[in-house]
């Protein structure tokens, strides 16, 4: 009779029950204030309400037309984005448009990676618990696939165009991912993308497609789909769980 044991990493310490309660009542106390924000602050409720319609170029003409204030709304869409989805391309379009190049560039860098973290920050405070109750065993599957995944796949999810931004902190909050090593795969992840829809954005008004650099945008965003595809299901792929028999 043979005998095979096997060896596994030692689970993380569990946090003690009222560290856990606490996260939980910060997590959802920051949702109820972000969602208040958003209904008490008219600029904010407005610009929302634009994005959620698609009405691109009314938001753009907005934003254009608070000056300095724009940044601040832009920010705290970003921001939003933890709480209500919509693609975060919108956003990234406008302050292209509205900033040029590389001055929006820039802003959306530092904004999405706020936005990450707090997408993070909620995912591990109201996330884990909210995960670990619908998932039951399945959540060690999820652990296991970011685990497993690592950098790969933290690097890949950030190239999908139009899925929500903060699914994948949701996911790497809920699963206590690294949260270095979310942080700077976030924004190296994110910046293909983002080059690409920021120089469209800023090339709005005069776009052509006599311009070279417009078809290389285009060509960057069709390569970033396609091989986020081949990636995520060859990591995701390996880390399925297989029956035995």
């Amino acid at each position: 009779m043979l005998m095979v044991m096997a060896v596994s990493r030692p689970a993380p310490p569990t946090p003690p029950a009222h560290t856990g309660r606490l996260e939980l009542a910060a997590g959802l106390a920051t949702i109820v204030a972000g969602i208040a924000l958003i209904a008490i602050v008219p600029e904010l409720r407005h610009c929302v309400n634009l994005v959620i319609h698609g009405r691109f170029a009314a938001l753009r003409s907005y934003v254009r037309s608070l000056g300095a204030g724009g940044v601040a709304l832009l920010l705290g869409l970003m921001l939003a984005h933890a709480i209500i989805f919509y693609p975060s391309e919108i956003i990234t379009t406008t302050a292209g448009y509205v900033y040029g190049f590389g001055p929006g560039l820039a802003f959306v860098v530092v904004g999405w990676l706020l936005a990450a973290l707090l997408s993070y920050a909620l995912g591990r405070s109201v996330g884990r618990p909210l995960l670990q109750r619908v998932l039951g065993h399945r959540f060690g599957w999820l652990t296991a696939t970011m685990e497993g995944g690592g950098t790969t796949l933290l690097l890949s999810s950030r190239l999908i165009p139009i899925v929500p931004f903060a699914l994948i902190g949701y996911a790497a909050g809920a699963t206590h991912t690294n949260l270095w090593r979310f942080s700077w795969t976030t924004v190296l992840g994110y910046l293909p993308l983002t080059i690409a829809v920021v120089y469209l954005g800023s090339r709005a008004q005069t776009l052509s497609t006599g311009d070279p650099l417009v078809w290389i945008a285009v060509a960057v965003l069709i390569g970033l789909l396609i091989g986020e595809q081949l990636v995520r299901r060859r990591v995701i792929g390996s880390r399925r769980p297989r029956r035995r028999g």
